[in-house]
């Protein structure tokens, strides 16, 4: 089958301490040990399912920032993803395909079913899993980054990380519609996750902040509008990007270089405040001192960005405010993709405006070097 393959050097930072487990494995936050990363296209052998497992073939598949900070390197040359990785890897996570082959034991597909499958492959089995924290698994494997992804032809998956796309794909009545709407079940998944799951939820008539209007930020916009929220104001450096903010559900959108953010937002509530805060922007540096200041009595923030950078933050306005922060990684577990299937299958989150941009699969460098601009919702690669 076709494939792309990642590679890069293995080259532990100086001075940094790996155990024993990390470097027999090679895997490790991926900003502290790969250098110079290489994309190519290749030929690897079509997989076959193993007991409980599917073959998917892959029919669309998102560009993801974190992809994006795969290809992007420091001055030094590492890559900017701070998350495990272990390469060489097909990288590649939101996806959605048909099931093509079928291992035994598998009872819930059928070979012609449409599905999107989970990244992050949790094993179900240790205290965290059970406890109701798969997302914390310290057995986890991330779909293109330690795991075999999805910029290939097929992919194999597990039948417990697939979820039936049938039901959208005849609400749509186009099956390559409900196909790249599926693609985007796992990037909206993780606002999902941060507010409902990891947050303590949100409730109708909220006001509510979203700094970032990349794809994580624009899925929280899209399900705060859901959720009932009274006010949705948004922030981000691209034009482009603003306007997908209000296509996706927000009251107004700024840019935080030309407006005091907290102003805003004070302005936007009436002087009340946000009772809840998301930041998809993976800026906490810029971003939180901005928060502090316009928190709501009892207002939260949902951390969903990325960075290795430190942030400061001033504890005592959380104390004086009653406001809280919630970290939050991952999509699976507490019913995250079948409760956002189901609001894509009656149509009560708007998100096809997020894709901005497809190309077929032999284009996937250059969808790559495209997403750097930021300027993207979603750059959809279709297969």
């Amino acid at each position: 089958m076709k494939a792309i393959l990642l590679e890069a050097d293995w080259s532990p930072r100086p001075g940094l301490s790996l155990s024993p487990t990390q470097e027999a494995e090679r895997k490790a936050t991926g900003s502290q040990v790969w250098r110079h990363p290489r994309f190519s296209s290749t030929q690897l052998a079509d997989p076959s399912p193993g007991h409980g497992q599917v073959v998917v073939r892959v029919r669309a598949c998102g560009v993801c920032g974190s992809d994006t900070h795969c290809l992007e390197t420091d001055p030094q040359g590492y890559i900017l993803f701070s998350g495990p990785v272990s390469l060489p890897v097909v990288p590649g996570h939101e996806y959605a395909g048909e099931v093509v082959a079928l291992g035994p034991g598998v009872r819930s597909l059928q070979v012609g079913d449409l599905v999107a499958a989970e990244g992050m492959l949790n094993c179900g089995v240790c205290e965290a899993c059970r406890s109701g924290h798969p997302n914390q698994c310290p057995h986890l494997e991330m779909v293109g980054f330690s795991a075999p992804g999805a910029y290939a032809e097929y992919i194999v998956v597990d039948e417990r990380f697939c979820w039936s796309l049938n039901a959208l794909a005849e609400r749509t009545g186009d099956a390559q519609a409900a196909l790249e709407l599926g693609a985007l079940v796992e990037p909206i998944s993780c606002p999902f996750n941060g507010i409902f799951v990891a947050g303590r939820g949100m409730r109708p008539g909220d006001h509510v902040v979203v700094y970032g209007a990349g794809p994580i930020g624009l899925g929280a916009i899209a399900l705060a509008r859901a959720a009932g929220a009274a006010t949705i104001t948004a922030f981000d450096v691209s034009p482009e990007r603003i306007e997908l903010a209000r296509l996706c559900g927000a009251d107004a959108a700024f840019d935080p270089r030309r407006v005091t953010p907290s102003e805003a937002v004070l302005e936007a509530t009436r002087g009340w405040g946000a009772d809840l805060q998301v930041e998809a922007a993976g800026a906490a540096v810029q971003t939180m001192p901005e928060i502090e200041r316009c928190f709501a009595p009892g207002g939260q923030m949902v951390y969903l960005g990325r960075t290795g950078e430190r942030a400061p933050v001033m504890l005592d306005a959380l104390v004086t405010g009653a406001a809280s922060i919630v970290g939050s990684r991952g999509h699976v577990g507490m019913g995250c993709f079948p409760q956002v299937i189901r609001l894509l299958e009656h149509a009560r989150i708007e998100v096809a405006p997020m894709i901005t941009s497809r190309r077929p699969f032999a284009d996937f460098h250059a969808a790559l070097e495209q997403s750097c601009a930021r300027t993207d919702g979603k750059i959809m690669l279709v297969y």
